[in-house]
C-alpha cells in the first residue's frame, strides 16, 4: 500500500464499518450545514456546488456533535505516512448537484471553461492572489482525505486525480524555489511553474475518477492534482446530492516541510 501509494499519488480505502458509523453521523450535521440561511452564500455556480469551506462543525480529532472521532485504516496510514495526523480544522463540506458545473459568479469564460473541460484542476494549498491572480503556495497541507456521506453514482460529479501527478509537481515546485535567499516560501510567485506542470500533467498522466460509497476514504498525496468531474447525464444521487467532508490539514513545518518527502 504505502509504496503503491506514494507511486500513483492516491489511495481510495474500502468502507469499514467505523468509517461509515462516522459518516452517517456526520452527515446529519453536513445536511444542517448546508440548509442554514448564514451559509447561503457558500452556494455557487448556479446552485450546483456548495463550497462549505469550514462548514462541518467537527472538533480537532473529527468527533461531530458528541459522534466519534474519525478514525480508521486511512488515518492510521495518514499518521504513519503523510506526515502525521495533527490537529484537525472543521472539514469542507463539498456537495455537488446535478447539473454542476455552471458558472460561477465572478469567473471568467476561460475561468468555466477550465471547470467544465479540466475538472478545475488544481493542487490545494497554491492560492490565487490579485487580479489577474497570481499563484502562491500560501496553505502547505499534508495531505488530502475525502469522507463520502452520501450515495451517488459514480458519473455524478466524482473526484477525479492524475495519476503520478505529483512528481512532476513536486519536481517543478522545488527547482521553482531553489535559490530564494531568506525570504519567506510563501512570497515566491509559482504562477508560470505551476500552469507548465498542469499542461506536462494533462499530457501525460492518467485521469482516474475516484468515486466512492459511504464508508469508504479517498487520500490524495498533498501535490496531486486533483478536480471534481461534471455531473453526467443521467447520473443520481441522494437528494441532499453528492456530498464529500474533506480534510486538508496543514504541515507545522510550513512550505519547506512541504516541499520535502514524503
Amino acid at each position: 500500500m504505502v509504496e503503491d501509494f506514494f507511486t500513483k499519488g492516491w489511495a481510495v480505502f474500502p468502507p469499514e464499518p467505523v468509517v461509515e458509523a462516522w459518516a452517517r453521523h456526520a452527515a446529519v450535521h453536513a445536511k444542517k450545514a448546508v440548509q442554514s440561511p448564514e451559509n447561503r452564500h457558500l452556494l455557487q455556480c448556479e446552485d450546483t456546488w456548495f463550497v462549505g469551506l469550514d462548514a462541518l462543525p467537527n472538533d480537532t480529532v473529527g468527533r461531530v456533535a458528541g459522534g466519534a472521532p474519525l478514525s480508521g485504516a486511512a488515518v492510521d496510514f495518514a499518521t504513519a505516512h503523510c506526515g502525521g495526523w495533527p490537529a484537525l480544522h472543521r472539514a469542507q463540506l463539498s456537495v455537488t448537484y446535478p447539473g454542476y458545473p455552471r458558472p460561477r459568479e465572478g469567473e471568467s469564460d476561460a475561468g468555466f471553461h477550465y471547470r467544465r473541460d479540466r475538472d478545475a484542476a488544481h493542487v490545494d494549498g497554491i492560492i490565487g492572489v490579485g487580479t489577474p491572480k497570481r499563484r502562491f503556495v500560501q496553505e502547505p497541507h499534508g495531505f488530502v482525505l475525502g469522507v463520502p456521506l452520501t450515495q451517488a453514482d459514480p458519473e455524478a460529479a466524482p473526484l477525479v486525480v492524475w495519476e503520478g501527478s505529483h512528481h512532476i509537481m513536486k519536481a517543478a515546485l522545488r527547482q521553482a524555489m531553489q535559490g530564494q535567499g531568506g525570504g519567506p516560501l510563501s512570497e515566491v510567485d509559482v504562477t508560470e511553474v505551476y500552469q507548465s506542470a498542469r499542461r506536462e500533467i494533462f499530457a501525460t498522466c492518467p485521469r482516474v475518477a475516484l468515486p466512492g460509497p459511504v464508508g469508504s476514504v479517498s487520500l490524495l498525496h498533498r501535490m496531486t492534482l486533483h478536480g471534481v468531474a461534471p455531473w453526467a447525464k443521467g447520473a443520481v444521487a441522494a437528494p441532499e446530492g453528492r456530498m464529500i467532508a474533506y480534510f486538508r490539514p496543514e504541515l507545522a513545518g510550513g512550505v519547506a516541510a512541504w516541499l520535502t518527502d514524503p
